[in-house]
Formats: structure tokens, sequence, C-alpha cells
């Protein structure tokens, strides 16, 4: 009867430890796909979070655009009686202090730098003689927006290319265009 009691608990023991064994299994075998589930979740959280960052880029490259832009027609609508031959800036540093007066005229704060290739160096649209009526990102990546855009940036439509998008003034663009404005 002892050696039955023995031969008993020595199964019992073993019976569990097979238990607690394939338990284990299941236990890391569930760890496991909870991690894949998680890279799979994190995954698809940062490929919003890059497409979010991205407009939010193409947002800000229409905002400093739309600056050089006002700022060229500021300049030009402010071209001395005596300059009427050169009523666009040589330089994006002339927007800065405008060279043409003997006290400050600023018609921009700062150059900024360009959202999308995050760098103070723009293409930059220049006439014959050389002076400059429009600027664009030198980014060659494809824009998210490609549609809906405000009336004053209507010949960005369907542009393959951050650097398609040109802010330029041009006087009849702005006497066609009231969207252009102060």
């Amino acid at each position: 009867m002892l050696v039955n009691f023995a031969i008993h608990k020595q199964s019992e023991r073993y019976a569990r430890h097979a238990s607690f064994s394939r338990m284990e299994g299941f236990t890391f075998i569930g760890l496991l796909m909870a991690v894949a589930i998680m890279g799979v979740a994190l995954l698809a959280v940062g490929e919003v979070w890059s497409f979010a960052q991205k407009r939010e880029k193409e947002q800000e490259l229409l905002f400093v655009g739309d600056q050089f832009r006002r700022a060229i027609r500021l300049y030009y609508a402010n071209t001395p009686a005596t300059s009427k031959l050169q009523p666009y800036p040589m330089t994006l540093e002339d927007l800065l202090k405008d060279p043409r007066y003997p006290s400050t005229q600023r018609y921009l704060r700062k150059i900024y730098l360009d959202p999308i290739h995050n760098d103070t160096e723009w293409g930059l649209v220049k006439n014959p003689n050389g002076s400059i009526f429009g600027v664009y990102s030198l980014a060659q990546d494809t824009p998210a927006k490609t549609s809906n855009f405000a009336i004053v940036n209507s010949d960005f439509e369907n542009k393959t290319k951050y650097s398609d998008w040109v802010f330029k003034y041009a006087p009849l663009q702005s006497a066609s265009n009231p969207a252009i404005t102060n």
C-alpha cells in the first residue's frame, strides 16, 4: 500500500508538471501573438503619423510661399518713381531691407526655411534682367495634396513634385485675381 501511495504521488507530480509545461507553451505563444499584433498596430500608427507630418509640412510650405509672394507684391507696389525699370528684387535679402530707400523698408521679417527641403535655399524664378518674381521649393518629393487649392494656388493642381509649386507675383495676376490681399 505504501508503494501504491508513492507511485500515485509520483504520477500526480508528473501529471501536474506536464500540464504546467503545456500551459507555459500556450502562454508563450499567446505572448508572441500579442507582441506581433502590437507591432502591426504600431506600424499603422506610424504610417498615419508620417502622413499627418507630411500634410503639416505642406500647409507650412503654402503659408511660407504665400509670404514670399506677398513680399514680392509689396516690393513691386512700393517701387519708387525713379526705379520703375527695376520693380522686382534682385535678391531675397532685398525683401528684408529694400535697398531702393534710405530708410528701412521691410517686406519680409526673415528668409523662411523651406519646410519640405529644410533649408533657407529656395529656387528662384527670375526675369531676363535677373530680378526675382517668384520662389519654389527645391524638394523633389511627391506632394500628398494634389487638388482643392486656394484660387491663388490653383496652378498647383495635379503637380507631381513640390518644386512645381511656384509662388510668383505678376501684376496681371493680381489684377485678375482678387484673392491676393495684404
